[in-house]
């Protein structure tokens, strides 16, 4: 017999330097009766295996540890969970994914696994609340981080940085693939979600941080700069390649002195060709990591459109704008705009289908 969805979820906990919460944690999901030998706890390289060791004589083969001697990350950690229920749990269809630290509750975990059976394609994410009372450090990732990818991917979502999360197995094993590490592979997951026809659930759950969240171990900063990496190298990209453009650009209409639409057309073109160069050779080799001459021909595709787009746009609204006004400064500050939202729509176009990653499947482990 079948056995219904919510008796088919894998229990995922990376843990470093975890405490007794750890402890409570697992006594609760035990209670429940629902998840005898399908939670899996990842040591990241913990100094102290003392939480470990304990829950190991306490609930022997209830549960399973995946040892590290060195730290490698929540992204690593996830990754290796992720491989064990693949491999050695067929009957699994969904992994949740917990924090150690007692900030995610067992009635929450259950409402998200509610959500997820009637959802069992898509992800199920914990949605918490945000009031002054909760650490700056946290409201502030998590309204840059909600902005970035409603920006990214046009997706509502309220809370990007939950840790409690619910997901299709087959959406793990492609999650295998992603090449963010840490924080960022989490994050990477949400960005990815779309492209991967995979939706998006948010199911209230408790705002609980203990201590003023002083067990995490989030680095504000490197963790941050790791999670907008691709974004970041992306904008200093199409910075670079933006100077090229507009400084040639400008340039050309300067010298030939006349603003018709044959000259904003030969300049655009002339300029955008140069910068493309620049472009396409930093995308291609720093920011989406993808090799192949079919990624030359669409990204070629692009350009042309955009170039239309560009030259038509600057020009016709240069027209409407001069009055009277340096041409040059006008023609060259509408450009500047219209290109500025082109880039924009050029990101998308890029990640989701000139340098889009194919799906695949992958898969040091000790047991408790």
């Amino acid at each position: 017999m079948i056995k219904p969805i919510t008796q088919r979820i894998g229990i995922l906990i990376p843990a470093l330097d975890p405490d007794q919460n750890l402890v409570t944690l697992i006594g609760q999901l035990l209670a429940t009766n629902q998840f005898d030998q399908r939670i899996i706890i990842v040591d990241d390289g913990s100094a102290d295996k003392q939480i470990f060791q304990q829950l190991a004589t306490q609930y022997h083969e209830r549960l399973r540890i995946i040892y590290n001697t060195d730290n490698h990350g929540k992204g690593t950690a996830l990754k290796q969970g992720f491989t064990a229920f693949i491999q050695d749990y067929p009957e699994v269809v969904g992994i949740a994914t917990m924090d150690s630290d007692g900030q995610h509750t067992v009635p929450d975990l259950l409402n998200c696994i509610d959500l997820f059976a009637k959802h069992s394609d898509d992800m199920v994410t914990g949605q918490r609340t945000f009031p002054k009372s909760v650490p700056l450090r946290s409201r502030f990732g998590n309204l840059l981080t909600n902005a970035l990818v409603r920006g990214l991917t046009g997706l509502p979502i309220t809370d990007t940085q939950t840790g409690l999360r619910v997901i299709p197995i087959a959406y793990a094993k492609t999650a295998l693939t992603f090449t963010g590490q840490r924080y960022a592979f989490e994050f990477e997951m949400l960005l990815q979600a779309k492209a991967n026809h995979v939706g998006i659930h948010e199911q209230p759950i408790q705002t609980i941080y203990i201590d003023n969240n002083s067990a995490s171990h989030f680095r504000v900063i490197r963790d941050s700069l790791s999670i907008y990496l691709r974004f970041i190298k992306f904008a200093l990209s199409g910075l670079l390649s933006f100077i090229v453009d507009i400084g040639l650009f400008a340039l050309i209409v300067h010298i030939t002195t006349t603003y018709s639409l044959d000259t904003v057309l030969s300049a655009t073109i002339i300029a955008r060709l140069l910068s493309a160069i620049v472009n396409y050779t930093v995308n291609h080799h720093m920011v989406f990591d993808r090799q192949g001459h079919a990624t030359l021909i669409k990204y070629i595709l692009l350009m042309c459109v955009q170039m239309l787009i560009s030259g038509y746009a600057t020009h016709a609204l240069s027209v409407m704008v001069a009055s009277g006004h340096s041409l040059t400064l006008i023609t060259t500050g509408v450009k500047v705009v219209v290109d500025f939202l082109l880039f924009l729509v050029s990101y998308q176009v890029q990640k989701r289908w000139i340098f889009k990653k194919e799906s695949s499947h992958h898969g040091h482990e000790q047991k408790a």
